[in-house]
């Protein structure tokens, strides 16, 4: 998340900013050092109704052990920790039937100094008309490299913030990419430089107006890796009042998955997230979906943001409720995503 300073009860708190193969596939990152994506659940096994079962605590974990491991040393834009996890990606998207969106899945950031990459895949629509209306599914994958020591440990290792909504994105990328269940088109993109001040996303949305891209909606995911507590819904979303996502969602989902968080419009956290550059560049429905509440994790940009403290099973469970939710949106015949007047 991009940096913002704030009070809350009486602590002060960093908030946001900012071809099908087989199941088990070996990917190699650019050390050469092979990191296994594995499932207990291979795809020739036809998950529950929508999507129950599709994602599972060894997949979120193999991703999340990977993209948060020191080897990364916290995915510092511009660093050799962010091209490793650029290069992970990339395969993970290539495995499981997501096309380059441009002539590579890499797309240069002009507006940052030192080479870095938005990965961006995209899956066709399978409407001939529909498919032609695009929706962006992101996350940023970079994070803040090293920090001072605490403990000997100064390798920021961003699980949280925001190797979460990395996974989340990857597995939702994976599910279309190899079931092709959408008649609109869509866009995964992985920002880089979120944390320079939403640099990827600023130069992906103006990229993809100066193309005239026919966006219909930007669907970001923000901090996922632990549940929120005493709540009675899964998630919030940013911006909660600028549109009817949030009652979309949930006649989709056919429970109360997203709820509004009073402190996310407090602290004005709808600008603070990949959502917004496409919400400036496209007026349209562009919002971040988040479980990071302020009271339910305390590692905000510190190196106690481990993957040990993430929360697997939270995590499948995102992304097993929100394959449903996309597929809805992605499929309905009219736009129900509508801007509040």
């Amino acid at each position: 998340m991009k940096s913002i300073l704030y009070t809350f009860t009486s602590l002060l708190v960093l908030s946001c900013g900012s071809t099908q193969i087989q199941e088990t596939t070996t990917l190699v990152s650019p050390t050469s050092q092979a990191s296994t994506v594995a499932s207990a659940e291979p795809l020739t096994t036809s998950p529950k109704k929508g999507s129950d079962t599709f994602s599972n605590v060894d997949r979120i974990g193999s991703i999340m052990n990977y993209l948060a491991s020191d080897e990364l040393k916290g995915r510092d834009s511009g660093s050799e920790g962010i091209e490793m996890a650029a290069k992970y990606i990339e395969d993970y998207f290539g495995s499981y039937g997501v096309a380059p969106y441009f002539e590579s899945y890499r797309d240069t950031l002009a507006n940052f100094e030192a080479p870095a990459y938005n990965i961006v895949g995209v899956v066709e629509g399978n409407d001939p008309t529909l498919k032609n209306e695009y929706i962006v599914i992101g996350a940023h994958y970079d994070h803040i490299g090293t920090v001072a020591p605490e403990n000997g440990d100064g390798i920021a290792n961003g699980a949280n913030d925001n190797a979460s909504g990395t996974a989340t994105v990857m597995e939702l990328a994976r599910y279309f990419g190899t079931k092709k269940r959408n008649k609109r088109s869509l866009i995964f993109a992985l920002f880089s430089a979120e944390e320079k001040g939403l640099l990827g996303s600023e130069h992906l949305a103006k990229k993809l107006k100066e193309q005239n891209l026919n966006l219909y909606a930007m669907l970001n995911f923000e901090m996922t890796g632990v549940p929120l507590v005493d709540k009675d819904y899964f998630m919030y979303i940013t911006g909660y009042d600028n549109s009817n996502l949030a009652e979309v969602c949930n006649t989709h989902a056919k429970e109360k998955l997203i709820g509004f968080l009073p402190t996310a419009k407090e602290y004005n956290l709808f600008q603070r997230s990949d959502n917004y550059p496409f919400h400036k560049e496209f007026g349209v429905p562009s919002h971040t979906f988040c479980t990071f509440d302020f009271t339910n994790f305390d590692h905000y940009h510190k190196v106690g943001d481990e993957v040990d403290i993430m929360d697997f099973e939270h995590m499948a469970t995102l992304v097993n409720k929100s394959i449903p939710v996309l597929e809805g949106i992605a499929n309905a015949p009219t736009q129900e995503i509508q801007v509040a007047e």
